[in-house]
């Protein structure tokens, strides 16, 4: 995959491969093996090679054990830090949806709250800031499902529900870019669906949301690897499987703005957005009532 989509997990990486070689440097330093400093922590041997090869990232306790193991206590500050930083970075859905997925819902109207102007590109889904509540709880249902999380769908959905108030806003500006692939992606029941499509064409009409469709048909100039967020000129925030990258080194936030200026460029607004909409509609539609024939 080209170098300009995997910026913000190429930094994940090397901030753990960095915290990996630190961690080994205060082995070698205290003359411990790997094998060694293993059996005096009861660790297996294979979690020490892990930890100094960036494959595992340590927790606190971790860290705290290894300083005190190795003589360096005086690191540990610096470590816990590193650690920090990186957790920042890469946040494991696991780790940040354990209690729900209502809390993680609240921490994002938090940062809506900050910001003023939102740009998104999704290439698969509807942006939570414009789904209709059926389809909200379809998406949450696959999360609890595929990570096996407290089901907490009811709070979740009315959390989401809640966030889009901001949308009408004055003072907050919303640009948006969907693929028609997201349109046409089977996600949710096709009932669900057409209402979510007839959700859009509203929301594409209010005074501060620039709702852009890239159709099948055109030429893109940028590749649509994958979605993304971006909160003003702070944080892009990029969701995979396994967690939520939070990218807020200035490289990698004018690398996500110039994607999303490309995206956007190649889209189509306007009346020419919502014709789009509603052909995906009509064909949907057509689909339904030959079902129920």
């Amino acid at each position: 995959m080209p170098p300009n989509n995997t910026s913000g997990s190429s930094n994940v990486h090397e901030a753990r491969n960095a915290l990996g070689k630190r961690l080994r440097e205060l082995r070698t330093t205290a003359g411990f093996t790997g094998r060694e400093l293993a059996e005096f922590l009861s660790w297996p041997p294979s979690k020490i090679s892990k930890l100094e090869n960036g494959r595992q990232t340590p927790t606190d306790e971790d860290i705290r054990e290894w300083t005190r193991a190795t003589h360096s206590e005086a690191e540990t500050d610096a470590l816990l830090a590193s650690l920090h930083t990186l957790e920042v970075q890469h946040a494991e859905w696991q780790r940040i949806l354990r209690t729900g997925l209502k809390p993680r819902q609240q921490e994002l109207i938090e940062w809506d709250q900050k910001t003023r102007l939102f740009r998104a590109f999704e290439a698969t889904v509807i942006p939570g800031l414009l789904q209709t509540a059926e389809y909200a709880r379809a998406r949450f249902a696959e999360g609890i499902r595929r990570l096996k999380l407290p089901n907490d769908i009811n709070d979740a959905v009315a959390t989401r529900m809640r966030r889009q108030e901001i949308l009408y806003r004055p003072d907050k500006r919303f640009h948006f870019v969907l693929t028609e692939a997201a349109l046409r992606f089977r996600l949710c029941p096709s009932e669900v669906m057409l209402g979510q499509l007839d959700r859009l064409v509203s929301f594409s009409q209010l005074p501060n949301v620039r709702l852009g469709i890239i159709g099948f048909k055109t030429q893109y100039a940028t590749s649509p690897w994958h979605g993304f967020w971006l909160y003003d000129e702070e944080r892009v925030l990029v969701e995979t499987f396994s967690a939520a990258l939070d990218l807020r080194q200035p490289q990698e936030i004018e690398l996500y703005s110039n994607a999303f200026e490309q995206l956007a460029a190649v889209a189509s607004y306007g009346r020419s957005a919502r014709t789009i909409i509603n052909q995906i509609a009509d064909d949907l539609a057509a689909e339904v009532t030959e079902d129920s024939d």
